[in-house]
């Protein structure tokens, strides 16, 4: 699959400094969305999990977190960050059935080509536990583009409705925008939790 090739050598080449510029940003309000919806002792999907950041949070939070990322340079920093043993994959590698109680998808899915995006998320639906909550973010926007390396696949409110026909058994909970929360950053994104029927 070259778009994974294509991206991987964005995060190998920029690992650090994407670590660096990711893992101080203070996510608790978005957190506070995403675990109140969690029993405690949940066990939580990070997918794409970049820096680690958010894994170590849930992880300190006293959930059971299991996380992976495409790159393996972004693995071996998460693995250092948090401790856990991050695994190097895909979201295309996904294949376990309705084990995680949430799936937390932060500014990961937008890497994924749109044409691949339903199957994608069919996997991922799979691996989650019915009642199960999901929280994904995608840049706000109705375009695939590329930019500095990177490819991205945008959304907004009605393209996100027409991904999860894919998916039957979720349905979106909430949607709501956010600016970035990195400082030197002013876009818009698109924050979904969606739940398992």
């Amino acid at each position: 699959m070259a778009h994974n090739d294509f991206q991987n050598n964005y995060y190998q080449h920029n690992a650090q400094a994407f670590f660096d510029g990711t893992v101080n940003v203070d996510m608790s309000s978005l957190y506070e969305s995403f675990t109140r919806h969690l029993p405690p002792g949940a066990k939580v999907l990070d997918a794409g999990c970049g820096s680690g950041r958010d894994a170590k949070a849930f992880q300190e939070m006293g959930y059971q977190v299991e996380a992976f990322d495409a790159s393996s340079k972004m693995v071996a920093l998460a693995m250092q960050h948090t401790g856990l043993s991050v695994q190097q994959m895909t979201f295309a590698d996904v294949s376990v059935q309705q084990r995680f109680d949430g799936i937390w998808c932060c500014a990961s899915l937008l890497h994924v080509p749109a044409q691949d995006l339903p199957s994608v998320m069919q996997k991922l639906a799979d691996a989650l536990k019915p009642d199960g909550i999901w929280y994904v973010s995608f840049k706000y926007g109705d375009s695939e583009r590329e930019k500095d390396g990177r490819r991205f696949t945008d959304m907004n409110e009605s393209s996100l409705e027409r991904l999860l026909e894919a998916a039957p058994q979720i349905a979106i909970e909430t949607m709501w925008t956010t600016l970035d929360k990195r400082p030197e950053r002013d876009e818009m994104w698109l924050n979904a939790l969606l739940r398992k029927r």
